[in-house]
């Protein structure tokens, strides 16, 4: 995609040339291509994305140019840094069915030297329609003046064929699964990772104050406890991936020396079951709610971040969405995480990665 197209070889001059810069990322709901350039000069931006839209040009050396720098970079964040290879390990070992086993840049580097220009045109021609993509504006604009430019830019570009996603559904696990993984890595580490909703669930904000309360900040569970007190892990997190599809509950932490997998563990489980068995107090749930308000309003004096926030509502069913999603977590009771714990924290539903460093073992 930044290859050129048939009217513009060069993506990046055009924009470089009126101020104006780009880039894109994947993850593994979305991939996202913006443009960020004076309000001005946003014309610009609308020709040259329409017109890879349109006439994307796939030439062989453009194509093999990308297969060396995705290959580069599956090396530098997956096989040359440390613990780089745990999400691939982790998501492997929790999805026996769903696409979420897949890691966006594949699972090898065979995948990527595979992959011919029939692969990747197939690949465009179904998913880089406009069908396909939602498109954001947000600045110093006015709503008319965009909806005469998308005409003018888009307007006439085929929708592309309908096609229903039909993804695969993860079976309800029943058993603890687990996975020891060596390392060159300097520290033990684990994760344990549950199974969870998907965004539009409405027990997803109930269990994301959860990982809150557990490690948002300081003055956390875990970090007090774990961290600070008993001193078993040097830093320990909680959080959820927060996938449009079903995703997980993560709880990560290395091991301070000499502590064992077994003894790290089961420190773990004590705090997740202290959620099941007591109502958080009122001021630890007022605590990570104010957190969570003050991120959703620091994130929106960012453009790009309003942006992305509005789109990816769109994609959710709901554009009005970051405007109502802080309403939905303040709804969240005390009753309400306890119960998502009870349900979703269950030991028989959790993935453990052990990530062993090659000179603990």
């Amino acid at each position: 995609m930044f290859g050129g197209s048939a009217n513009i070889p060069s993506f990046d001059e055009p924009l470089q040339r009126v101020g104006g810069e780009n880039n894109a990322f994947t993850s593994t709901d979305i991939t996202n291509y913006y443009c960020t350039l004076p309000a001005e000069n946003i014309e610009t931006a609308f020709w040259l994305e329409s017109d890879r839209m349109l006439r994307l040009a796939f030439t062989d050396k453009s194509l093999e140019v990308q297969r060396s720098v995705v290959i580069e970079e599956f090396k530098q964040r997956y096989l040359n840094q440390p613990y780089g290879q745990a999400w691939m390990k982790l998501r492997d070992l929790a999805y026996t069915n769903h696409s979420y086993k897949w890691p966006t840049i594949g699972k090898e580097i065979a995948h990527i030297e595979d992959a011919t220009m029939e692969d990747v045109k197939a690949f465009f021609y179904k998913h880089y329609r406009p069908n396909s993509c939602i498109l954001v504006v947000s600045g110093n604009v006015k709503t008319d003046d965009v909806k005469a430019l998308a005409e003018k830019w888009f307007g006439d570009i085929p929708a592309g064929e309908k096609y229903e996603r039909n993804l695969p559904v993860e079976p309800v696990q029943k058993e603890k699964r687990t996975l020891v993984f060596e390392d060159d890595v300097p520290l033990n580490v684990i994760f344990k990772a549950y199974h969870m909703p998907g965004r539009n669930h409405k027990d997803y904000y109930a269990i994301d104050l959860a990982s809150d309360i557990l490690s948002r900040g300081h003055s956390s569970r875990l970090n007090v406890e774990l961290v600070k007190n008993q001193r078993l892990f040097t830093e320990l997190n909680a959080y959820v991936t927060g996938e449009i599809e079903p995703g997980l509950f993560v709880v990560t932490g290395k091991l301070n020396d000499e502590v064992s997998w077994e003894d790290a563990e089961k420190a773990i489980d004590v705090e997740l079951d202290k959620l099941k068995a007591e109502l958080i107090s009122e001021n630890e749930i007022e605590k990570v709610k104010n957190k969570v308000e003050t991120t959703h309003v620091y994130s929106e004096m960012d453009l790009g971040s309003k942006a992305l926030e509005l789109a990816y509502g769109e994609l959710l069913g709901d554009a009005n969405r970051m405007n109502t999603e802080m309403s939905k977590y303040r709804s969240v009771s005390r009753e309400d995480i306890q119960n998502a714990a009870k349900t979703y924290l269950n030991d028989n539903q959790s993935n453990v990665l052990y990530y062993q460093a090659k000179s603990n073992g």
